[in-house]
């Protein structure tokens, strides 16, 4: 597997997030092209966007946040891995995070509504 342009603890964290949800570097279809948006001339001579797609599954996620190709490539592998995991059924944390922040909701609703008569 590729060293990505992140510390050593988030490429061990990737790989080992890979290995649990048996996501194979072979399993993986990856494509460059040129990102849109700021970043100047840099963005507009190289490709920097990732597109990537998990053949068994068919997801697939393109990302362009950063100018570097090779943090995007992270990232998308990152991506990639939470929305699998997502479609398994299992609980990611933003799914987690979204819960917490409608219990939250939930939670001053109904505190308005016993303030108002």
């Amino acid at each position: 597997m590729s060293v990505f342009a992140v510390s050593d603890e988030k490429n061990r964290w990737l790989r080992m997030k890979m290995a649990e949800l048996a996501v194979r570097e072979e399993d993986l279809e990856e494509t460059f092209v040129r990102s849109s948006g700021s970043g100047g001339q840099h963005v507009n001579k190289t490709s920097t966007c990732v597109q990537l797609r998990h053949i068994p599954s068919g997801i697939s996620v393109s990302v362009s946040r950063e100018r570097s190709q090779s943090i995007n490539r992270f990232l998308a592998r990152r991506e990639l891995l939470e929305r699998i995991e997502a479609s398994s059924g299992l609980q990611t944390p933003e799914a987690k995070r979204i819960e917490r922040l409608r219990k939250q909701k939930d939670r001053r609703r109904r505190r308005t509504a016993k303030k108002v008569p």
